[in-house]
Formats: structure tokens, sequence, C-alpha cells
């Protein structure tokens, strides 16, 4: 289905602008973001595709190829118009974008394509949020940046859908860099690219096809805890976020955190931040037996102290690590659901697809679906 001429076809004119946002994968670095910390994604092929054209109205019409409702945003209303549909996405950046200083002078007509698996941890509405914003930075003059898009989306994110996330997911969507890793402080928003020799290693998504809704899931009971346990340390040691303090300071103040599952919390956040640097410096040597040392000990820390994994996650993620070829496995993502993350050697892609698609077909009953 060619998008421009169905554009075309629904709304009467051709579009404006076309702007495509890609989804990521996180390679190590999970719950670290809203807490300061180091995050490792890289953006994938998949991603969402947005046509534009400008309206002399207020209205915003939003159109999917994907599903099969649409939707009228009338942007003089004094409350965004979510229901808990894919167009609360696009009319949430819509207010974002008034919220940040940079209101649209017009409507516009917006056409969709994606092709991120929804629910499947990939970032489909960071996607979605980035793609927004391109598209109407573009058609309207605005002249946002990367970084200024991010934060739109998340912006989005925190105040009109309801999921208090961090940075990371937009930021990658906005900035990604094909071929690389983004190595992002999230407390400062600097950035680093570390090439990914893919003759070496091959980064396979397993999707479990469990699906997750952080809005409705513990996402944002993870953040309280986290929230609880800094301002437990801070009567010893006053740092600004969880991920300020190093593993050894933690060590030695932890103790001040009554409450065991927000020790366990701060316990994954804090490790989590160390691993991922540890990761990165891997990765730029080339050190991928280590890289994926850490990818499986990430995992352990999600399932035992996070506690946002889940029986197929642990499945696929153990499975994987036990397999010939394998540098290292983890799930990615909020958790919950959604998928995991595997290094694997090129020569052994093929045959480890097979191999993890039919475990868990036998242990699961369900087809996972894997992209490379």
């Amino acid at each position: 289905m060619d998008p421009v001429r169905t554009f075309l076809q629904t709304f009467g004119a051709p579009p404006e602008v076309m702007r495509f946002a890609p989804g990521r994968v996180n390679l190590i670095g999970e719950h670290t973001d809203y807490n300061g910390g180091y995050v490792l994604p890289c953006a994938l092929s998949m991603g969402v595709t947005c046509l534009c054209r400008r309206r002399e109205d207020r209205k915003l019409r939003l159109y999917s190829l994907d599903f099969p409702d649409d939707g009228i945003i009338e942007l003089d209303a004094s409350e965004p118009e979510l229901g808990g549909r894919w167009t609360d996405y696009p009319a949430a950046v819509v207010r974002s974008l008034a919220v940040f200083g940079a209101p649209l002078t017009g409507g516009a007509d917006l056409m969709f394509k994606g092709s991120v698996p929804p629910g499947s941890g990939l970032s489909s509405s960071a996607a979605l949020e980035v793609a927004t914003g391109m598209a109407l930075s573009d058609a309207f003059g605005l002249g946002l940046s990367g970084s200024e898009l991010a934060r739109i989306g998340q912006l989005a994110e925190n105040r009109f859908i309801g999921v208090n996330c961090g940075i990371m997911d937009q930021f990658a969507s906005a900035l990604g860099t094909p071929y690389n890793a983004m190595l992002l402080n999230t407390q400062t928003l600097e950035y680093s690219f570390t090439p990914i020799d893919l003759s070496r290693a091959v980064p396979v998504i397993v999707n479990s096809m469990v699906k997750h809704s952080l809005a409705s899931s513990a996402y944002n009971d993870r953040r309280r805890e986290c929230e609880a346990a800094l301002s437990a340390l801070k009567s010893r040691l006053d740092k600004p976020t969880l991920c300020a303090y190093t593993p050894e300071e933690f060590e030695s103040i932890g103790g001040v955190i009554a409450d065991e599952t927000v020790y366990r919390r701060a316990r994954h956040v804090i490790s989590e931040n160390d691993r991922t640097l540890k990761a990165a410096e891997a990765l730029r040597e080339n050190r991928l037996n280590d890289f994926g040392r850490l990818m499986n000990l990430s995992h352990a820390s999600l399932r035992d102290d996070y506690e946002v994994s889940c029986p197929e996650l642990d499945f696929l993620a153990e499975t994987a690590q036990n397999a010939e070829g394998v540098f290292g496995a983890r799930m990615t993502g909020g958790g919950f659901g959604g998928c995991t993350v595997n290094l694997v050697e090129p020569d052994r892609v093929e045959s480890f697809v097979g191999m993890i698609r039919s475990a868990y077909l036998k242990r699961f009953g369900v087809e996972a679906k894997a992209y490379i």
C-alpha cells in the first residue's frame, strides 16, 4: 500500500512532509534512565512514518494504516481528548509542543504507518511521538532539534499519557545513528556513539509476544520506589539521583533503606548503571564476552531485584545464555512482557533463531518472532 496515495485519497490533497522515526532496543541500562543514569540503546530499522499536511482550521485529523480507528482533535479544547487509543500519542505531542513554547499556528492532517510491534518493548510509542514531532516541526517551520523533539515526546508521555518514563526511548529515536549504540547520560543528556561490529556480533531481538502496557503496569510503582530509596540514601549522603551513588557507596550506606523491596530496587538501579558503563567500554574495545556477561547479570538483576521480568522472558534469556554462539542475553524494555535482546555470532544467527523459536513454541505453545 502506497502511503502517499492513501493520504491523497483520505485527505483530498498530497502530504507536504514525510518523516520517519525508528524504534529502539536497549542493549543494557534498564530502568536507569529515570534515575539519572546511563543507557546504551540502538535505533532500529523498524519505526514509524508520519505524513503531514497543514490545515487552515484548528483541527488535527489523525489516520493510521495499522489501526482501524482514526480521530479528530480540536486544538483549542481546554483538555486533551485522550481515550486510551493510539491517537492519544500524537494528540499529546501537539499539547506538549504548546507547553514547550512551540504551538501550532494551524491544524494538520496526519497519517501514520508503523513497523514496530506495539507492546513489544521496542518503543513504538516513542517512535510515534518523535515521528509526529519531526513532521510537525518541518511542516510548520518550528526548527526543533533532535534533543528538543525527544524532550517533547517525554513530556507527552509524562504529562498527558500518564507514564512517568525517562527520556531514553525518545532520545534514541530522535538521534540514533545506523550501526552504532548510543551511550547516553540521562542526567546531562550528553551522549556518544560506539560502532557495533556486525562482522563479530549481531543483535537479535526475540519477541515473547507477551504484550505489556506501561501505563497500567507497575512501571510507575517502580519509580515511586526509587524515589523512596533516594530519599533514604540522602539522609546519609546527599546526591541528586540514585545513579549518582557508586556500588561501593550503596554497599556502605544502603542499610539506611528499611524496606527490603525498596532496597532491592535501588540495588538494581545502582548496579545496572555501573554495568552499563563497563559494557560501553567493553563494546568499544570489542570485548564481546565481557559485554555478554554483563548482559546476563543485567537480566538476573531485573528478574530478582527489580522484578519486571516474567516466565516467558526468563525462559528466552536463559535458553539463549546456554546456546552456542551467544555472547549474552537479557530482557529489554520496561518489562512485564516484550522482548529479549541477544548478542549472537554472525554465523550462528540462523541456527539460533530456529532453536529459540522451536524451544519457545514447545514450552509455551506460542510462536515467538525474531528480528535481526
